[in-house]
């Protein structure tokens, strides 16, 4: 999706789609009430590390304290370090616990809770990584050997792990992890090796979700280029010239799988693979765009006929929809029955509700979500230098930036009441609002 790095008065850059023209509406009138969380004499010097909750209702970042560096959560200073690890700090998915790295001495540590965890020689970066219930923790740390740590017990050493460390499956009690053995790679899932590879594509590790089943991409690289397949259930599909990064999904009820393959020394060949089965040719299926419908019944993505000279249009079922300059995310209703996307039209942005082209604004700071009963469209515009939150039509108030960076984003409550983080001047205000 075009994108453009826009500044707010707060030194805060949003990646924002670039839209524009019309003046905003007068704000809805929707009943809300704002809560201050947190004020910050410099958000530049925290923009990097600043992280919010899953719930969208607590915040953490990394300050400076003289030479040393602590975490800050919900306005309370933790513990001083010789440096925290850049790109370490999470919250669970609960929202009550919050873990990271620290650098003590010539040792580094993962601090979970406020508790020190055993010292090692190096913590891999972006590697930690809460269960899904919340309640385990595990990360990579090297200590003659590379090691996943599951709940403080360390697996096996081997030459190296791949970046992003381990997986916990969504029931929380399996782990699974991509491992250098010699000059190969392999799959390691609750401590028991898959078939080696020559390379394991980074980041493509996912278990169903279910918890039953594993797939990844493998393959090898040469010198003019490599061949990959996806595999899944330790059997291995047809092999193309790459597979797109981020592609690779299971439908919500694990029975189904798809992934965007491509040809690309044959410029322009690019297909949707469901279930093992090719789609329609395109030049370019867009890189994330891909999805299953709630109900696992429908498949959307965004491509275009041509690999160059074309733009972009929805194909949902396989049926092609509208073009335009660019789109975005894509988002089903939760009765699977609607889809919304951000789309790009002339210079300016819109989202785009069961084919129906809404106002154009000068950036979208957030994708369109569905309230529970899949009747309201909610997400983060703005006009200038001001942000507020659409509802339907309907423009709520505005504020210097709607939080949708660092994990923040706008939640529905209930199918007439929704929350989200805002910023105006230093201050994060949480606000809710009840929809009419």
């Amino acid at each position: 999706m075009c994108r453009k790095l826009i500044a707010s008065s707060l030194a805060v850059f949003l990646l924002c789609i670039v839209m524009g023209g019309c003046p905003p509406e007068k704000p809805s009138g929707r009943p809300m009430s704002e809560r201050l969380i947190v004020e910050v004499d410099d958000f530049s010097s925290i923009r990097e590390s600043f992280r919010v909750s899953p719930d969208s209702r607590r915040m953490a970042y990394v300050a400076p304290a003289g030479n040393k560096q602590l975490v800050v959560v919900d306005g309370k200073e933790e513990k001083q370090y010789d440096a925290i690890l850049k790109g370490t700090l999470i919250f669970s998915l609960d929202s009550k616990r919050v873990a990271y790295a620290a650098r003590a001495g010539n040792k580094q540590l993962v601090v979970i809770d406020g508790k020190e965890e055993k010292q090692y020689d190096a913590i891999l970066e972006g590697s930690l990584i809460f269960s899904p219930d919340s309640k385990r923790m595990a990360y990579a740390a090297f200590a003659a050997g590379w090691f996943v740590v599951v709940d403080g017990k360390e697996g096996k050493k081997y030459i190296r792990l791949a970046a992003g460390g381990p997986v916990f499956s969504p029931d929380s009690k399996g782990v699974a992890y991509t491992a250098g053995a010699s000059t190969k790679e392999v799959v390691v899932v609750d401590g028991k090796e898959g078939k080696q590879y020559g390379r394991i594509a980074p980041g493509t590790l996912i278990f169903s979700p279910d918890s039953k089943r594993v797939a990844y991409v493998a393959g090898w690289v040469g010198f003019l280029g490599g061949m990959w397949r996806v595999v899944v259930d330790g059997e291995e599909g047809k092999e193309y010239d790459s597979i797109a990064k981020g592609s690779l999904i299971f439908s919500p009820d694990s029975k189904r799988v798809a992934y965007v393959g491509k040809l690309t020394w044959l410029f322009g060949n690019c297909y949707a693979v469901v279930d093992g089965k090719e789609g329609k040719k395109y030049g370019i299926i867009h890189e994330g765009s891909l999805t299953f419908s709630p109900d696992s019944k429908r498949v959307a993505y965004a491509a275009q006929e041509e690999w160059l000279f074309d733009r972009p249009r929805v194909v949902i079922d396989g049926k092609r929809g509208r073009k335009y300059d660019c789109i975005g995310t894509l988002a089903f209703s939760p009765d699977s029955r609607r889809v919304a996307y951000a789309a790009g039209v002339r210079g300016k942005r819109v989202v785009v509700v069961d084919g129906e082209t809404g106002k154009k604004y000068d950036c979208l700071a957030s994708t369109p979500i569905f309230s529970p009963d899949s009747k309201w469209v909610a997400y983060a515009a703005g006009v200038g230098n001001n942000q507020f939150v659409v509802v339907g039509r309907k423009e709520g108030k505005e504020y210097d930036a709607i939080i949708t960076w660092g994990g923040g984003r706008i939640i529905f409550d209930s199918p007439d009441t929704l929350h989200y983080l805002a910023l105006k001047g230093n201050s994060v205000y949480l606000v809710e609002e009840t929809i009419q």
